[in-house]
């Protein structure tokens, strides 16, 4: 870096004396908090995070160092809550991630599926391809059924999250069905629940190598008779 670009010796100090003051507020806030979402602490902890990250690289634009300290990202962490207290409304964004594991398990259980369903014959190739397979099974059982049951549909599970979004009236009818996950207003969620293998770290290898023992039985075997008798398609007007 040139000279000319290069901070001043005068400037890095001024951002350490802003870390320091800013260390001293996010302190007193976190003593002084009102509650587990203090808007004080939050704007605090803000305020110390972007001192120090300034310091950060002014010092290393200066003098070619930095500091021991990692400064945790802000970008997914949510604001402070400043929806209603009595809320008349709510909305639950949900989304759960999948991968298909077993292509064969899954279209096995959609023929299943399409043969009880379609004695008639309509739609009788749907079951014949993952996507249509895909199809008929999330148009047959609901959504926390394949949660519990994806095993069965030759399905991994990803990560997933769901959100509870308060709101001051119920939206229209098709209002938002174009467009289900646009406009969230993060000050307005209730509460959030984070389901993601980056949490599984502590264990151990005796647990992964159990998970793995079961998740290569013999598939001919897992579809016998035991799926027959667990599995019961929804009606079909559902």
């Amino acid at each position: 870096m040139s000279d000319a670009v290069q901070p001043t010796a005068a400037e890095v100090r001024a951002a350490a004396e802003a870390v320091k003051t800013a260390l001293d507020r996010h302190l007193a806030a976190v003593e002084g908090r009102s509650g587990e979402d203090d808007p004080a602490v939050y704007e605090a902890f803000n305020e110390l995070a972007a001192a120090a990250e300034a310091y950060d690289e002014l010092l290393y634009d200066r003098y070619d160092e930095v500091t021991p300290f990692e400064i945790p990202g802000t970008e997914d962490a949510l604001p402070p809550y400043t929806g209603p207290e009595e809320p008349n409304a709510l909305s639950v964004l949900i989304r759960r991630d999948y991968a298909v594991a077993e292509p064969q398990r899954l279209l096995a259980q959609a023929q299943r599926v399409e043969a009880a369903d379609y004695d008639d014959g309509a739609d009788v190739n749907a079951s014949g391809t993952v996507h249509g397979a895909l199809g008929l099974l999330f148009g047959e059982f609901e959504p926390d059924e394949i949660a519990s049951r994806h095993k069965e549909f030759g399905l991994e599970e990803g990560d997933s999250t769901l959100w509870v979004i308060a709101a001051d009236d119920q939206a229209d009818p098709g209002e938002w069905l174009e467009t289900p996950f646009e406009g969230v207003d993060p000050q307005r969620v209730v509460c959030r629940f984070d389901v993601s293998t980056v949490f599984d770290d502590d264990l151990d290898d005796e647990d992964i190598e159990d998970d793995t023992d079961d998740d290569t039985d013999d598939l001919e075997d897992q579809l016998g008779t035991d799926l027959d008798d667990d599995l019961e398609p929804l009606d079909a007007d559902r």
